[in-house]
């Protein structure tokens, strides 16, 4: 099997279910930032993080091409079953914060993404997860989403933020707070 079908050449592509779409389509921006979110959590990792946390984001990598089947297949033409998130995905994101948070110092002020080129990519991939949220709610106001992708989505932004702070915790590298000039 080639990677490569030429069908997309004329800037469409098909969704699953086999709707053609400009390749510029929200459900088509909502999927590839999803994807694009993923390739972050994987860089995250990649580093040198707690064997736990790896494992965990390893579940989120999962979970996201869960999302991105969903966003992925035009929803009143597919019949592919397709896998679908549950709220133990989401009171997953939330247990791992409330864990994160026990050893976490008081969060007083704003923080600055920086320290370390990990607590860097948390700080990317938060943003991108920002973004990714943003376009599924944009997408959801005209089409079929499944509400738990977006509520996914906004706890798995907390929890990268989280995790930016317990590997900072962890390495015991100062936040960067923000102190704004007054």
């Amino acid at each position: 099997m080639k990677i490569y079908t030429k069908t997309g050449d004329k800037g469409f592509t098909s969704l699953i279910g086999g709707t053609r779409v400009a390749k510029h389509h929200i459900r088509i921006e909502s999927y590839g930032t999803v994807d694009e979110l993923n390739s972050y959590i994987g860089l995250i990792g990649d580093q040198d993080i707690a064997e736990h946390d790896k494992q965990i984001l390893k579940q989120v990598q999962d979970r996201l091409f869960t999302i991105g089947s969903s966003l992925a297949a035009d929803p009143e033409k597919s019949k592919m079953i397709i896998p679908d998130l549950h709220l133990e995905d989401i009171e997953l994101l939330e247990t791992e914060m409330d864990k994160m948070n026990l050893n976490l110092p008081e969060l007083r002020h704003f923080i600055l993404p920086g320290g370390s080129n990990t607590i860097s990519y948390c700080h990317i991939a938060r943003c991108v997860c920002r973004r990714a949220e943003r376009i599924t709610v944009h997408l959801a106001e005209n089409s079929a989403v499944d509400e738990k992708v977006n509520i996914y989505l906004n706890r798995l932004s907390d929890y990268l933020f989280t995790l930016a702070r317990k590997i900072a915790n962890d390495n015991k590298i100062p936040e960067n707070q923000w102190i704004p000039r007054i």
